[in-house]
C-alpha cells in the first residue's frame, strides 16, 4: 500500500505568513504568524519548522500549494516565487489557489469578499465568473478568508485535488493596477 502523497501549503497574501502540510485527507500540520511585513524572512524558516515537527524532509513533499491573492502585492510575489522556486527544485507540481477558492473551500455558495484598500472589497459572487471591485459597505452577507492555518489548510486540499497536468503555472491575482507611480525626480546623468 502507496503513502499518500504529502501537499505543502502556504499563503503571504494577507498580514500573515501561514503554511500546512497535507497527507491525504489528514492535515498533519498548520502554522502561521500574523504579521503586516516581514513575510520574505519569515517564510522558510516557518515551513522549515514544519516539515521539522512532522520528520518530514524536503525531498518528501509530493505538490505544493500556493495562495495567489488577491491580496498583499508583495506578499503574493514573495509565496508565488517561493512556491516556483520550491518546485523546480524539488521536481513537483505547483497548483495556484486564490483566496476566493479557499474561502468557497470551506463555505461553498457564499459571497466570497476580500478586503480591499479605501473600504473597498473584492468579490465574488455565486455563478459569477469573475469578481468585482465594490464598496465594502454595499456587501450583503459578506464571507472572508478564513483563520490562517485553515486558509493554508484550504489551499492544500485544493492543491491535493486539483489536476497537476492540465494546471498553469502560479501567477498572482491582480484586480486593479498597481497604485505606485514613478518618480518626479529627474534621473540623475550617468557619466560614461
Amino acid at each position: 500500500m502507496s503513502e499518500d502523497p504529502l501537499i505543502l501549503a502556504f499563503d503571504t497574501s494577507a498580514a500573515h505568513c501561514a503554511a500546512a502540510l497535507l497527507s491525504g485527507d489528514h492535515i498533519l500540520a498548520t502554522a502561521a504568524q500574523s504579521m503586516t511585513r516581514g513575510q520574505a524572512e519569515a517564510l522558510f524558516p516557518l515551513l522549515k519548522d514544519l516539515l521539522s515537527q512532522t520528520g518530514k524532509t524536503w525531498q518528501d513533499i509530493d505538490r505544493i500549494g500556493v495562495g495567489t491573492g488577491p491580496g498583499n502585492f508583495t506578499g503574493i510575489r514573495i509565496a508565488i516565487s517561493a512556491a516556483r522556486g520550491l518546485g523546480l527544485s524539488l521536481n513537483c507540481p505547483v497548483i495556484g489557489v486564490t483566496s476566493f477558492a479557499a474561502i468557497h473551500h470551506g463555505a461553498p455558495g457564499a459571497t466570497a469578499t476580500v478586503l480591499a484598500p479605501r473600504d473597498m472589497a473584492y468579490v465574488l459572487t455565486p455563478g459569477a465568473a469573475t469578481p468585482n471591485l465594490v464598496p465594502l459597505a454595499s456587501v450583503e452577507a459578506p464571507t472572508f478568508p478564513p483563520e490562517p492555518e485553515v486558509w493554508a489548510a484550504a489551499i492544500a486540499s485544493i492543491a491535493r485535488d486539483a489536476d497537476a497536468n492540465t494546471a498553469a503555472p502560479p501567477a498572482p491575482v491582480y484586480l486593479r493596477p498597481a497604485d505606485a507611480a514613478p518618480a518626479r525626480d529627474i534621473p540623475p546623468v550617468i557619466v560614461p
